[in-house]
C-alpha cells in the first residue's frame, strides 16, 4: 500500500500538474493530501491534482514517484480508478437516455412519470455503501446486453424486458451476509412489480412479470438452455468475470470494498465457496456468443482468484 506521484506534465493555470493516487484506498489518499496540506479542491474521483512545484516536496514526504502509465495501471489495477466515460457527468446523463429510450418505442408513457423512475433508480445505484454494485455496474451490464444482441443472441418474446431487468437486478443492494440468499434480488423483483405497474408507465403486465422472472434470475445466473432473455441477462450481469486479469482484479477490489464490513477469514471463506460454485458448473455462460467472448478467460480468472485464497 503506498502513494504514487508520476512527473508533473500535464498542463493547466499556466503549469503543469502531476497526479497523486493510493492504491490501496481513498481513505489512505485523503489522509496523505491533508497531511501534506493539499486542499480537498484538488481531488478528482480517483487522484489529487499537484502543481509541478510540489513534486519534489511531495516525494520527500513518501509519495513513490511512478511513470504515467505505471501510475495509471496501479490505479487500475486497485479498483480506484474512475475511467473519463465512466465519470458520473457522463455516465449519468447517458445512463438516464438510455432509460429513457426504453420508453420511447413502446406503449405511450408519461416521459415525467418515466424520467422520475429513471433517477429514482440511479439515485438507488448510487448508495454510497455500493463500490461494484453501482452504476458502472449497470452501464456495463446494458452494454453487455447490446454486444450479445449485436451477436445475434435473442431477447426472447418481450425484449425490453432484458435491460428493464439489468435495471432493476441490483436495485436493492444491502451487502448484509446475514440475509438469506436471493434476499435482494427477490426484493428487487418486488420492487420491480410494485413500480412498473405504475399507470402512467403503461408496461404491459406480461412485460413487468418477464422482468421480475429476470431479475429473480440472477439470485443463481442458472437460466434454462431454452431461456434467451434469461441467458442474455445472466450472461451479461457475468460478462466482468471475462475481462483481462487486471480489471478481473479491480472488480474483486470493489466487491471486496462492498463487504468491508465482513472479516477477512469470513470473506475468504465465503468467496471461495461462491468461486467453487461458478467454477463447477460445466459452462458459465449460457448463450453462444457469451462462451465466446469469456469463458474461457473466466475460467481462468476464477481459478487464478481461488488459488490465491487458498
Amino acid at each position: 500500500m503506498a502513494v504514487y506521484i508520476d512527473p508533473p506534465v500535464w498542463p493547466a493555470h499556466g503549469t503543469v500538474f502531476s497526479h497523486l493516487v493510493s492504491d490501496a484506498s481513498l481513505e489512505e489518499l485523503h489522509a496523505f493530501a491533508e497531511a501534506t496540506g493539499i486542499t480537498r479542491r484538488a481531488f478528482d474521483l480517483d487522484h489529487y491534482d499537484v502543481p509541478a512545484h510540489r513534486y519534489d516536496e511531495l516525494i520527500a514526504a513518501g509519495a513513490v514517484p511512478v511513470s504515467g502509465r505505471d501510475l495509471t495501471r496501479r490505479l487500475t489495477r486497485s479498483g480506484l480508478r474512475v475511467p473519463s466515460r465512466r465519470r458520473p457527468k457522463r455516465r449519468d446523463p447517458m445512463l438516464l437516455r438510455r432509460w429513457e429510450n426504453l420508453f420511447a418505442a413502446g406503449p405511450a408513457a408519461d416521459p415525467a412519470a418515466v424520467e422520475e423512475l429513471g433517477r429514482d433508480l440511479l439515485a438507488r445505484w448510487s448508495q454510497p455503501h455500493r463500490h461494484y454494485h453501482a452504476p458502472d455496474h449497470l452501464l456495463a451490464v446494458l452494454e453487455a446486453v447490446d454486444r450479445l444482441r449485436t451477436d445475434g443472441e435473442e431477447l426472447g418474446p418481450h425484449p425490453r424486458a432484458v435491460p428493464l431487468a439489468a435495471w432493476f437486478h441490483d436495485a436493492v443492494y444491502d451487502a448484509d451476509p446475514s440475509r438469506p440468499a436471493g434476499q435482494d434480488e427477490e426484493d428487487s423483483a418486488r420492487l420491480a412489480e410494485d413500480l412498473l405497474s405504475a399507470p402512467p408507465l403503461a408496461v404491459p403486465d406480461a412485460e413487468i412479470a418477464e422482468t421480475a422472472r429476470l431479475v429473480r434470475l440472477t439470485a443463481r445466473h442458472r437460466p434454462d438452455e431454452e431461456d434467451s432473455a434469461g441467458a442474455a441477462l445472466s450472461d451479461a450481469d457475468l460478462e466482468v468475470l471475462g475481462r483481462d486479469p487486471e480489471a478481473y482484479e479491480a472488480y474483486v477490489a470493489l466487491v471486496r470494498k462492498d463487504f468491508a464490513h465482513v472479516a477477512e477469514p469470513d470473506w475468504r471463506r465465503g468467496r471461495s465457496a461462491v468461486l467453487d460454485d461458478l467454477l463447477a458448473t460445466e459452462r458459465l455462460y449460457t448463450t453462444a456468443s457469451g462462451r465466446r467472448r469469456w469463458e474461457q478467460a473466466a475460467r481462468a480468472n476464477l481459478t487464478r482468484e481461488r488459488d490465491l485464497l487458498r
